[in-house]
């Protein structure tokens, strides 16, 4: 990536409007960046041995500054977004796309020309696929494929976006590496004219807290670098070349943002509390025992969602029962008594692993994923179940089953969930206290039967994220239906409603662990809806308690009743901003 210089010649108080990916206020000038195009002339007669080592170097070196930037990621307590970067070192270790590449360098050709033509074919190939989510493994093949063509080409650790100075950068679209990798001492902020909320890039933004609006439109790009913006991450908008007027106001909103910032951190340790004296559960989604050092820091009180597929990824062979046992311990041992939720092995959809036996499917989503895996593979199932037992002991552990969809795989899981306890009991001669089990909420014929799994099941906990696209049948990683996974659709709130509902009648208790958790428009409405517990990302904890504190349940309720009559997602934001009180 490089720096585009030139002038500021962009009319004054500008506006344009895109969707808020990561929550802030701040200004600066703009940083313009374009991706370069590395060029190359396809040659013939070349000695196969020399291209071919060329080659391996390339693809060795890109490899390395991937697991880089895992590590960094790792290392800033957001370890569960590192599978982007794990499914990445797997594409330039696959065996399929280096011999595409060798096939071709056999023949002479030069190595620039046969890997751009492999990763040009693979593209292609898997964007022609009937499914939206295999489009975004192809934007992953052309990432790694421009990383180790850089590399072809002479370049070293220069694929990632640099900044010279504090700026916002604005960008045509980010990957996830690039987003990773970006200089937080320099970076204020970013905008973009691709992309949607839910992406890997959003995401990793919202967790490495940088501000970032995305889907402004490509005309954005005409604004030139050096320019002055007003980035407002809480509205959904930039504003180019601010008069005085306009930076005197954001002035004062910014003063009183950062002050209420360091406020609600502060207060961070206290129960999450109505203005009438309601208390609900506020808890984390994690992904390691990093994670869970960081969550407590912002006030959680437990761990709603544990990511257990941490352990399972980037490596060639399942994790022993001892090794499960030794991390799971560390998170309940950080957690001492608080409740910690445990999601057992998710993978499938977008995450797969070498060692199972994953079969091309033409729609993964709707696959060979989460608890039908698990299912289907008793050793791994049983291995991590028994671990997860045995690291309880003393703990406030609760088990939950991904994506569930009927009422037969509950019970199922639950009955190996009963054999390994026994096993465990006889082998131990020690009788173990009981461990909750519940299932996540992602498929709609969960919520239709709702009130018979309510008689089974110790708790639900909704994933909203897959909950949302599976109802409106829009993939949320796809661009194109990007408008349709507003989870504060009307279509997905009626369904936490009756979830809700169901479970109280049967006396179980209910918990996210969406997005939709840490949305200032979708709290009051789960507050009034009566979810009992909220599990978000960490950093998100201080600001989803304050918001809380500034409602009554009678008036949360009074907005969830008004926004189950609403037509849309929009009209829904609309019920509650006019009846906000922050």
């Amino acid at each position: 990536m490089k720096t585009v210089k030139s002038g500021t010649n962009d009319k004054v108080n500008k506006k344009y409007y895109g969707t808020i990916a990561s929550r802030g206020l701040t200004k600066g000038p703009v940083s313009i960046f374009k991706k370069e195009n590395y060029s190359f002339t396809r040659t013939d007669g070349n000695n196969p041995q020399v291209e071919s080592k060329k080659l391996v170097n390339a693809i060795t070196g890109s490899i390395e500054e991937i697991r880089i930037i895992k590590d960094k990621i790792i290392s800033e307590h957001i370890e569960s977004e590192a599978q982007v970067f794990e499914a990445h070192i797997l594409i330039l270790q696959d065996p399929a796309l280096i011999e595409k590449a060798n096939s071709e360098i056999y023949l002479g050709v030069n190595s620039e020309a046969a890997w751009m033509a492999a990763i040009d074919y693979y593209a292609k190939l898997i964007s022609a696929l009937p499914n939206p989510t295999l489009s975004a493994r192809a934007d992953d093949v052309r990432d790694v494929g421009d990383r180790v063509l850089k590399h072809l080409l002479g370049g070293k650790n220069n694929y990632e976006v640099r900044l010279y100075q504090s700026s916002i950068l604005l960008a045509y679209d980010l990957v996830p590496s690039q987003t990773a990798a970006l200089d937080r001492s320099l970076v204020l902020g970013f905008c973009t004219a691709k992309g949607g909320p839910t992406s890997h890039t959003a995401i990793l933004a919202k967790a490495l807290g940088i501000p970032a609006i995305v889907g402004l439109g490509d005309e954005i790009m005409e604004i030139t670098s050096g320019t002055q913006l007003i980035m407002d991450a809480e509205l959904g908008e930039i504003i180019v070349n601010p008069n005085k007027n306009t930076l005197l106001e954001f002035q004062n909103r910014f003063i009183n943002y950062s002050n209420q910032s360091i406020n609600e951190l502060s207060q961070a340790n206290n129960p999450a509390m109505t203005d009438d004296g309601v208390t609900v559960e506020i808890v984390a989604n994690i992904g390691s025992a990093e994670n869970a050092i960081s969550a407590i820091s912002y006030g959680a009180e437990g761990v709603g969602l544990l990511r257990t597929e941490f352990l399972f990824l980037d490596r060639d062979h399942a994790p022993s029962e001892e090794e499960q046992i030794n991390q799971y311990s560390r998170i309940l041992e950080i957690n001492d008594k608080k409740p910690v939720t445990a999601r057992t092995l998710d993978i499938g959809g977008d995450k797969d692993v070498p060692y199972i036996g994953f079969k091309q499917e033409s729609n993964p989503y709707l696959g060979w994923r989460g608890i039908r895996i698990s299912l289907d593979e008793p050793v791994i199932f049983k291995t991590q179940l028994r671990a997860l037992v045995k690291a309880s002991y003393g703990h406030n552990l609760r088990i939950m089953f991904p994506m569930i969809s009927t009422i037969h795989e509950f019970r199922e899981a639950k009955k190996i969930f009963m054999g390994v306890r026994k096993e465990i009991e006889a082998e131990s001669n020690f009788i173990i206290p009981k461990i909750q089990l519940g299932i996540m909420v992602e498929v709609p014929s969960v919520v239709i039967l709702a009130d018979q799994f309510a008689k089974e099941v110790d708790f639900f906990s909704i994933g909203t994220n897959d909950l949302t696209q599976y109802t409106m049948a829009a993939d949320r990683g796809n661009n194109l239906v990007s408008n349709l996974g507003d989870p504060c659709n009307p279509a997905i709130l009626r369904q936490i409603k009756h979830v809700i509902e169901v479970s109280h009648l049967a006396g179980k208790w209910v918990g996210l662990c969406g997005e939709l958790g840490s949305d200032p428009e979708g709290i009051p409405i789960l507050l009034g809806l009566g979810l009992d517990e909220f599990s978000i990302t960490p950093s998100a904890i201080p600001h989803t308690k304050a918001i809380i504190r500034r409602w009554t349940l009678k008036d949360a309720q009074r907005i969830a009743e008004a926004s189950m009559g609403a037509e849309s997602a929009s009209e829904v934001r609309t019920i509650v901003s006019s009846a906000s009180k922050h």
